[in-house]
């Protein structure tokens, strides 16, 4: 099958030519190239997603819900995806984490990978809209009940808090990826947490100490530390495009876009209430707010995030890769559905999404066969 492209990214390169996948694979790239400007990338992964279609993770009833998840984000061209669960009562995340791991195995849309825990070992002064009242010190011990719940595949804590250590040695030890955020580090506190492994920092700039010309905090450090990757959310109301260019040139290859997105996501209503776990959102204008104003999470696609960002003037090979490969790095082996996450190879697994020349979703591929509109 042909997939009908102009061009593919393929090594954080777009390789002028089409794309064949044969059963399940990609067969062959750089084929004579169709007419129009489509472009072939490797499915897209979203390694921060609360919610989507109407459905909210954190207060998941049943697997019925998840899979309604999953196939409204692989329509959009997401084909792997960490569930992610805000702060919340311990037996709301437990509970959250059981349903995610039984809906798994079934081939329901986009891939479940580990969830991603974020909180409740936050700094208060930097919750965003996580509820208060569940904030709690780090604990290895809750965390373990956590992991013994589901599948965890990223988790993010404040680096700076009592016990914060402990909480990371556990994480790593279960093969756990552990981001810094929710945070009101100094940039020592941030520079120490990376040397000890939190491999990067959670919706840049968003919910964080900043960028103070003499006294850096997380997002100045997590943009100077080598190797560590940020997270950010363009959807056009997290960040100014400034911003986005910035983080750009200071990260080449080690930033990645998130959605951050709720259950206001994926619909086709233009505004309106939702929940985040406790919390009652209003999505107006195409922002989502907690009820006292604070930006909570998003009603953003990722091919939209990339859209954005190219639309900032950021080169268009690096906004796919920062969809793509960049996230798919935050996933550790042991969460990974193959090894072709993120990458989109001859040989590799048909995993693939086509973007027309205006970056809108055309086609999305799971193991080489389509996606249903």
């Amino acid at each position: 099958m042909r997939l009908g492209v102009s061009a593919a990214l393929v090594g954080g390169v777009l390789h002028r030519g089409d794309v064949s996948v044969v059963d399940g694979r990609v067969d062959a790239v750089g084929l004579p190239p169709a007419r129009g400007g489509a472009v072939a990338v490797p499915g897209l992964v979203d390694v921060q997603c609360n919610g989507y279609a109407g459905v909210d993770l954190t207060a998941v009833g049943d697997v019925d819900e998840v899979h309604a998840f999953r196939a409204a984000l692989a329509r959009d061209g997401v084909t792997a995806v960490a569930p992610t669960v805000i702060t919340a009562a311990p037996d709301t995340t437990t509970h959250a984490l059981r349903v995610l791991d039984a809906a798994r195995p079934a081939p329901h849309g986009a891939r479940l990978l580990g969830a991603h825990v974020e909180g409740p070992f936050l700094a208060p002064a930097r919750r965003g809209t996580h509820p208060p009242e569940f904030l709690r010190p780090p604990d290895p011990a809750s965390f373990q009940a956590f992991l013994t719940a589901g599948a965890v595949a990223l988790t993010t804590l404040a680096p700076e808090l009592d016990g914060a250590g402990a909480v990371l040695g556990t994480a790593l030890r279960a093969g756990v990826t552990v981001m810094a955020g929710h945070s009101d580090a100094t940039a020592a506190d941030a520079h120490a947490g990376f040397d000890a492994g939190i491999a990067g920092a959670t919706h840049l700039f968003n919910a964080m100490s900043g960028f103070d010309h003499r006294s850096p905090g997380l997002a100045a450090a997590a943009l100077a530390h080598p190797g560590v990757v940020v997270t950010v959310i363009a959807d056009g109301h997290h960040l100014d495009p400034d911003v986005l260019r910035v983080i750009a040139a200071a990260a080449p290859g080690r930033w990645a876009l998130i959605t951050d997105a709720t259950a206001a996501a994926g619909l086709d209503r233009a505004d309106g209430t939702f929940r985040l776990g406790d919390v009652e959102l209003t999505l107006a204008d195409g922002a989502v707010r907690n009820p006292d104003g604070t930006l909570a999470g998003s009603a953003a696609t990722l091919a939209g995030c990339v859209r954005v960002a190219v639309g900032a003037g950021i080169d268009l090979a690096d906004a796919l890769v920062a969809a793509t490969a960049t996230p798919a790095r935050l996933v550790g082996a042991a969460h990974r559905p193959h090894p072709d996450l993120g990458a989109l190879r001859p040989g590799g697994v048909a995993d693939v999404t086509v973007l027309d020349d205006a970056l809108a979703v055309t086609r999305v591929l799971l193991d080489g066969v389509e996606v249903a509109p």
